[in-house]
């Protein structure tokens, strides 16, 4: 990838962008080492309409800002006057077997499937360690995003490790 000078642009897709694309935008949003590396977005194919509590829960529980984070549409993203993306990651098997729009710039792309954490039946407690698994999980995964040397990395080995970092744990 050639050498950036703006921040490069992230869509986290999600089917109803509720929970790990929520969790995702304000992790990248919130690092540390980000300091403007990166911009994060989160969108989904069918949008509950909003973020799931026990999602912003554990963002908030983590010390992250939850200001701003809504559930969306992804078409909200495909328009002409939409930030240009350069990477797309779907977080969810769902989302990542359905036909998604057509990104202009043709950003790269990676699956970086996690288990639904809403999907999770029980206690207020089990469905929180869920939440908290998966955000540890994301965390992990864009902390090493974030530490990769972008500017140094041509297409194809950028494209090999997105897809390294995405591979279960």
């Amino acid at each position: 990838m050639d050498a950036v000078d703006r921040a490069l642009n992230i869509l986290f897709l999600c089917t109803h962008n509720s929970a790990r694309s929520i969790m995702a935008e304000a992790i990248l949003n919130n690092l540390a080492v980000n300091r403007g590396k990166f911009k994060g977005y989160s969108a989904g194919s069918h949008p509950s309409g909003k973020p799931n509590p026990f999602a912003l829960e554990c963002i908030r529980r983590s010390g992250l800002s939850i200001e701003g984070l809504r559930s969306k549409g992804w078409d909200e993203f495909a328009t002409p006057d939409a930030p240009k993306m350069d990477f797309v990651f779907t977080v969810c098997d769902n989302a990542a077997n359905e036909i998604c729009p057509v990104w202009p710039g043709q950003p790269m792309s990676a699956h970086w499937g996690l288990t639904d954490p809403a999907a999770v039946e029980g206690t207020d407690v089990e469905k929180r360690q869920a939440f908290s698994a998966t955000f540890r999980h994301l965390s992990m995964r864009i902390n090493i995003l974030a530490s990769l040397p972008m500017g140094k990395l041509d297409k194809l080995s950028l494209q090999k490790k997105l897809d390294e970092i995405g591979k279960p744990q």
